[in-house]
């Protein structure tokens, strides 16, 4: 079930009403003081008020401080703004003097909000470099940035001075046309919405319904929000190259749903008007995906949403770790996920009978095939929670392999003409393997496939093989399977050995614990 649209504050003045306040004070000093009307401009009377308005700032700054006992630090948003204002509205008197110090003030303010500038919020000016360096989305901004940490924006932060982050991004279609400004939180744009909360902003290259490039834009904030005491988002605001997304695919969105304790709330603007700006309490905006992360803060974010999907589907914890069969044997779990159409198989019952031979010569081998388009995201969930060799051809459902248990292994195939032509893109499920704690065991590409009519070096035959079917090798298969199942019957032998041994248990606690937060 949808969250309730989150709070919001329209409580930003038009300038339509300002002025006519203005108007009406213009009006009453005239008839109440004819005389001071041809004295107003008068540049010594200009400095005079001026320097008026800072003595009794300062008076009145002083005899607070004397007052008011110490409190906390102040928040970002204690500005020379706000504290003027409340020397006007604690300053007693009717006197022409303090009427200009109120007016200047009001002017200072109407400038300020009138000056906030919005920029396009995808750059067209860095097309070729649009994920480099500033990237082409917000690319006036800067990173904050730790090593090894994520690398993110926050506002308000002490690198925005305090300000606040504001959009008009509700552009679906080109992101040129979506912008965004800084703003100080008492002098937020005209007709300003102000959303109340914690803001998720995505930047997403590709897109939110497949699940590798959905999760790899959403590991950044998993592990912004373990960092931060858990700290939740009240929506979250997608971009795909600067245009406004509405939802993620049912995976990301059950797994996001899993992490934070509830659906996620994807903002679409629907109650503010065409050009008007929303502006965020709080916001944290990611547009690196898990770039500048360490290994380390990669499987941590990676323990954290494998231990809160299990929680979420009520599956065990333990995983595959102590389970034994009759005999006392560690159970190796062998499970193959296989696909339909692209990058299938051609001969699925081949391909199967070969892995199921040598699994049966292994003692406490157990073979399950899958197949990844007739299973809820809570039964994929229950399946790599009982694998430990994961058998697979490249593609998105490989994603699943960081909700196995640490060190389980993966086996990769491709079809024909991908090592040539299909660039780094290839290698995702070896990073994927490597930031999640897996082991990825090689791959295997089939040097047969589709023919192509231009030379199989061409790019334009990436098309063709890019949706290929597979092959297969049963000399090779077979004694790939073999060497992988020895390696996980050893592995698993020793930490029943040495289960009690912190180096042995490194698996099950990560999956008991990994739900916490710094």
């Amino acid at each position: 079930m949808a969250k309730a649209p989150p709070e919001i504050d329209r409580t930003v003045d038009s300038p339509t009403s300002s002025k006519a306040q203005r108007l009406k004070h213009h009006h009453q000093r005239a008839l109440s003081s004819p005389l001071l009307i041809s004295h107003v401009y008068s540049p010594k009377l200009s400095i005079f008020v001026l320097a008026t308005c800072v003595v009794l700032f300062v008076l009145f700054h002083i005899q607070y401080s004397l007052q008011t006992p110490p409190s906390d630090p102040p928040s970002p948003s204690w500005s020379l703004m706000y504290q003027w204002q409340r020397v006007i509205n604690t300053t007693i008197g009717t006197s022409s003097t303090e009427l200009m110090c109120t007016n200047k003030l009001k002017s200072m303010a109407n400038h300020l909000r009138q000056s906030v500038t919005f920029l396009p919020l995808k750059d067209l000016r860095y097309t070729q470099t649009a994920l480099q360096g500033h990237t082409w989305f917000m690319s006036s901004m800067y990173d904050i940035h730790e090593e090894g940490e994520v690398q993110y924006q926050q506002f308000p932060s002490e690198s925005s001075q305090g300000r606040l982050l504001c959009v008009k991004g509700r552009d679906k279609h080109d992101g040129s046309w979506n912008s965004y400004a800084l703003a100080w939180p008492e002098t937020l744009p005209f007709n300003a919405t102000l959303m109340k909360g914690l803001t998720f902003v995505s930047y997403n290259h590709y897109n939110y319904d497949n699940i590798w490039h959905g999760l790899s834009a959403m590991v950044p904030f998993v592990a912004w929000h373990r960092n931060n005491g858990c700290a939740m988002p009240t929506r979250w605001v997608l971009y795909h190259w600067g245009e406004l997304r509405l939802k993620m695919g049912l995976w990301l969105t059950t797994l996001m749903d899993a992490t934070f304790g509830g659906q996620p709330y994807i903002e679409g603007f629907e109650e503010v008007g065409e050009d008007e700006p929303v502006c965020f309490e709080k916001s944290v905006v990611m547009r690196h995906n898990e770039g500048g992360m360490s290994r380390e803060r990669r499987m941590e974010a990676y323990d954290l949403m494998r231990c809160k999907a299990r929680v979420y589907c009520n599956v065990s914890m333990e995983g595959r770790g102590t389970e034994v069969n009759g005999r006392g044997v560690p159970v190796i779990g062998m499970t193959m996920f296989m696909r339909t159409g692209p990058r299938s198989f051609r001969n699925d019952t081949a391909v199967i009978g070969i892995f199921e031979r040598e699994c049966a010569k292994v003692d406490g081998c157990r073979l399950t095939v899958a197949y990844s388009n007739n299973l809820s995201v809570c039964e994929q969930v229950n399946l790599m929670s009982l694998t430990d060799i994961l058998i697979s051809p490249h593609g998105a459902q490989l994603t699943n392999m960081f909700l196995m248990d640490r060190n389980s292994s993966v086996m990769e195939f491709f079809p024909k003409g991908w090592l040539k032509l299909a660039g780094v893109g290839q290698y995702v499920y070896h990073w994927i393997a490597s930031w999640s704690g897996m082991r990825h065991q090689g791959v295997w590409r089939d040097p047969n496939g589709e023919k192509c009519p231009y030379p199989e070096d061409d790019r334009r035959c990436m098309s063709i093989f890019k949706s290929g079917k597979i092959g297969y090798n049963e000399t090779y298969f077979g004694e790939w399977a073999r060497n992988v199942l020895n390696e996980v019957k050893t592995r698993k032998l020793e930490e029943q050995v040495n289960k009690n041994s912190s180096s042995s248990s490194a698996s099950s606690t990560t999956s008991s614990t990994g739900c916490g937060c710094r």
